[in-house]
């Protein structure tokens, strides 16, 4: 493996053009007329288009697989950073670039956006969302990217608005409020363009709200429907005594009836959240998103039932946001597993035929694939990270647990290659104990009815690990120093990039997982990289800017590698 140690500030000896964010920029209307912007059937299409990358899972599978293989493993130790731009915002960075036209369209922490010319990093435009500094979110003031289309750029933002800015020039076209950021309400997702409607979902289950997934007009902005993720009928479910696939949960279902009369009404504030963005089907005209956690998390005493469709997978119909079906991972979830990695969308074979199938990964350290027509599991893999004592019921004296509140697999999206049939799933083991302490709802309050608290003296690391999605077999699995937190994307070059929390920005080899190259970035590596091409070239973009769940190093950069220009 070649190791390239050089950090930020030796950019410039590579020959690196280094960018810092300015208040304003040229807007070349020949680069950004509203024409060239991807419409419909272009982003229909995106899977078949290497050279851009038109939505935050490069198409609607949201599988984050590039066909492009200019950079591939005969010559990945070649890479350096060919642009730098830094965008003045040193706080979590977790956007995923998107590239159209010559085009790169970036978010940072605190909902700015900038346009920049893809081929040299120069900023074109930026929007700075006013937020009145009131705001109430859990997990950082984070923010994962944009939607392309129809001439728009679109972002959610963290007062819970949905902002439609003309690609041409970064001012507003119009702003629709999704929800009342004042009870706790947020958006981090990237919002998905999809046909004639834009997808975003809210958070804030960690405030005792109840969460939704909304369409919205491309064009006015206007609602077309909502999902919301805790019913108002029904959500009590089937009083589940175990997962899916048999572990039990140890819940004392008598105790739980007993409490419903007075509990009964709890989906008004039942939490759920969609963090990241969901994977279509235009074929079944299927959307498919994952849940986050009840509220309040761990204090399942005050509301009873399987808290339904929290910590699940759902698919829903496209043009009405009914819903098609479910898949919940942990019923009556007290241990903060929300189902938050996005789905992707892959082909396996099942008794010798192709199934269609979605599947995530979630925070239990399974991945879960399923027949995505009818919700059906398919299979559960082996776990990528240590189980123990999953599923033991927190008290009032703290459990220990792993692996803990963040994972398994946090918000990292996953990859997948059609290549090695591989799925490759960012993770992280935490040892944490877990105390329910049962606490009354406060308007805007953080509302756990717990503590999860990491176990100082016990070592937290993660794990990098390739799937096998047709066996559920671990294919191979790196151990890295830190929990990882951030994702992965696989190229047709026979290459999987992820980052760590120390700054190294890694790439493997696929099918083997032997590490072929690396890059120290400066600060953590806690975002999903992406590939474009511009003239012949193929580019790898990531961001590097830390974490602030688990305080990884800040940073403001988001760097293009490429190979060396003779």
């Amino acid at each position: 493996m070649k190791r390239r140690t050089a950090a930020l500030a030796c950019a410039l000896v590579l020959g690196v053009s280094l960018l810092l964010a300015s208040p304003g920029g040229p807007r070349p209307a020949a680069v950004l007329a509203q024409g060239m912007m991807p419409d419909g059937p272009a982003l229909l299409a995106a899977a078949g288009n290497a050279d851009e990358w038109l939505m935050y899972g490069h198409d609607y599978t949201n599988d984050r697989y590039s066909a492009l293989d200019q950079i591939n493993t005969s010559n990945v130790s070649q890479l350096v950073p060919r642009w730098i731009f830094q965008t003045g915002i040193v706080a979590s960075f977790e956007t995923t670039p998107v590239v159209s036209n010559g085009v790169m369209y970036i978010t940072t922490a605190y909902n700015h956006l900038f346009a920049l010319n893809a081929r040299t990093g120069k900023q074109l435009w930026r929007y700075d969302h006013k937020l009145a500094g009131t705001e109430i979110f859990c997990c950082g003031p984070v923010n994962r990217g944009v939607g392309l289309g129809y001439g728009m750029v679109y972002m959610a933002t963290l007062d819970a608005q949905l902002v439609a800015l003309d690609a041409a020039t970064g001012k507003v076209a119009w702003a629709k409020q999704v929800a009342d950021p004042t009870l706790g309400y947020a958006m981090t997702i990237a919002p998905l363009v999809y046909k004639n409607i834009v997808i975003v979902g809210t958070s804030g289950a960690e405030y005792g709200v109840r969460g939704y997934l909304q369409a919205h007009d491309a064009k006015t902005g206007a609602v077309l429907w909502r999902f919301y993720l805790i019913p108002d009928t029904g959500w009590e479910g089937k009083w589940a005594t175990t997962t899916p696939e048999g572990d039990p949960l140890h819940r004392d279902i008598a105790k739980e009836k007993a409490a419903w009369p007075q509990y009964q009404d709890a989906w008004k504030r039942g939490g759920g959240s969609t963090w990241v963005t969901p994977a279509a089907d235009p074929d079944l005209n299927m959307i498919y998103f994952g849940v986050g956690n009840p509220s309040p998390d761990l204090d399942g005493g005050i509301r009873p039932g399987d808290n339904l469709y929290t910590e699940s997978i759902v698919a829903v119909n496209a043009a009405n946001g009914k819903l098609a079906w479910y898949y919940q991972e942990v019923p009556h979830d007290v241990w903060d597993l929300d189902q938050t990695s996005p789905p992707l969308l892959f082909d396996v074979t099942v008794g010798g035929k192709t199934v269609h199938a979605v599947g995530a990964a979630g925070k239990t350290g399974w991945f879960y694939i399923l027949n995505r027509q009818t919700g059906e599991r398919i299979l559960r893999s082996e776990e990528f990270v240590r189980h123990e004592n999953l599923f033991a019921q927190p008290t009032a004296e703290g459990v220990r647990m792993l692996p803990g509140a963040n994972g398994g697999t946090e918000w990292s999206p996953s990859s997948y290659s059609p290549q090695t049939q591989n799925v490759y799933v960012a993770a992280l083991e935490q040892p944490m104990t877990y105390a329910v302490h049962s606490v009354p709802y406060q308007k805007a309050k953080l509302w756990l009815g717990s503590a999860f608290t990491s176990i100082a003296s016990e070592k937290q690391f993660g794990t990098f690990t390739a799937i096998d999605t047709n066996t559920g077999k671990v294919t191979w699995q790196k151990k890295m120093d830190q929990p990882m937190m951030g994702g992965s994307f696989v190229t047709a070059g026979g290459l999987v990039f992820t980052g760590e929390g120390n700054g190294n920005f890694d790439a493997f080899d696929a099918k083997t997982g032997d590490q072929l190259w690396q890059f120290q970035a400066g600060a953590g590596v806690n975002a999903a990289p992406m590939a474009f091409a511009l003239d012949g070239e193929e580019f790898i973009a990531v961001a590097a800017g830390g974490n602030f769940q688990l305080s990884y190093p800040y940073g403001d950069a988001l760097i293009v590698f490429g190979l060396p220009k003779h």
